[in-house]
């Protein structure tokens, strides 16, 4: 009979320090971490890029991934948006009453895998748990530090005018694949979310030009919002064409059968990055030799006109504002 987690496995008695050393640890073991003192101590030196999110992802399990991979993805690739270096993961873990022991393991070992892809450490964290019916099964919270190499300066107030964007793939994977399995629904074409740590290859365009002024991950609220972003903390207008944004036809599809726009979907495993018009070639053709990075394409341009507005140019040629949205689409994407 498969155990599940109890509150008396956040209570600080025999059975949590059982749960951390039995199911948790092993998984993660590194010498930071396996001291469990209440603070990981360690060398560093440079400057110095720290970041923290949450995550809520409903259900916890989907197609592509799931919340452990996200967790750690999402906060490796906050990190890469700075141009750092990850190096250290915190992991604080939030389990409701009932959830399967199984299911947590399985968790910790996609945790695992994760962190080795991305080649970070998880050397601190902390384990609650809370009535059945206070949490979704699980939520977790990770913190990241690493390391900004000297000369690199990249913030979404940088973007200038004559500036290229770049995408690096498909848009909407994560939000469509997400929202599929929580809603039961079955499409001929596979959906599956696009969640990896995108470390290597912001490493990668960063070896091929330090002219790199704004990257960022578009995740909830999709491509659309994080121009939008960047438009406004650099004042500037950005215009970008729709038929040189990828999209997978199933994504294309679903969007289309439920009335979503993809420019608006979440992603977890893409970039948006504003660079020198001189260096374009070169970081595309650097994208383009990594595996997250293929369909990398030129989908637009930073402009004079309109500033602090996202102009798109539709397949049928003409104009129209891309606005941020009033709303969240799909809730509990991540």
């Amino acid at each position: 009979m498969d155990e599940t987690i109890l509150l008396a496995h956040g209570s600080g008695s025999k059975l949590s320090h059982d749960l951390i050393e039995k199911s948790l640890l092993p998984p993660l073991d590194n010498p930071l971490l396996a001291k469990l003192d209440d603070s990981a101590v360690f060398d560093v030196s440079g400057r110095l890029a720290f970041t923290t999110d949450s995550y809520v992802v409903s259900p916890i399990f989907f197609l592509g991934g799931d919340i452990g991979r996200l967790a750690v993805c999402g906060t490796i690739n906050d990190l890469a948006m700075s141009g750092a270096t990850p190096l250290y993961l915190s992991l604080s873990l939030i389990i409701e009453e009932g959830l399967s022991l199984n299911e947590l393991k399985k968790v910790i070992g996609s945790i695992k895998a994760a962190a080795e892809e991305a080649e970070v450490k998880i050397i601190t964290g902390d384990t609650k748990v809370v009535n059945r019916g206070n949490a979704d099964k699980l939520f977790i919270n990770t913190s990241g530090i690493g390391i900004v190499p000297q000369g690199i300066d990249i913030s979404g107030a940088n973007a200038q005018v004559g500036d290229k964007i770049i995408l690096s793939g498909t848009i909407g994977d994560h939000g469509i694949a997400v929202m599929s399995q929580r809603e039961g629904l079955k499409f001929s074409v596979p959906i599956q979310s696009d969640c990896a740590p995108l470390n290597e290859l912001v490493s990668q365009m960063l070896e091929a030009s330090s002219q790199i002024h704004c990257l960022r991950d578009p995740t909830r609220g999709g491509l659309a919002t994080t121009l939008n972003e960047f438009a406004k903390q650099s004042g500037v207008g950005i215009r970008i064409e729709e038929e040189k944004i990828p999209v997978h036809d199933g994504v294309r599809a679903a969007c289309e059968l439920l009335g979503f726009d993809p420019l608006y979907v979440a992603n977890e495993g893409k970039l948006v990055a504003v660079v020198d018009s001189q260096d374009t070639d070169r970081i595309l053709a650097s994208m383009k030799r990594n595996p997250h990075g293929v369909d990398a394409s030129i989908i637009g341009e930073v402009t004079e006109e309109r500033r602090g507005r996202v102009i798109i140019k539709t397949r049928l040629g003409a104009s129209r504002i891309v606005d941020m949205l009033s709303g969240e689409l799909l809730p509990r994407i991540c």
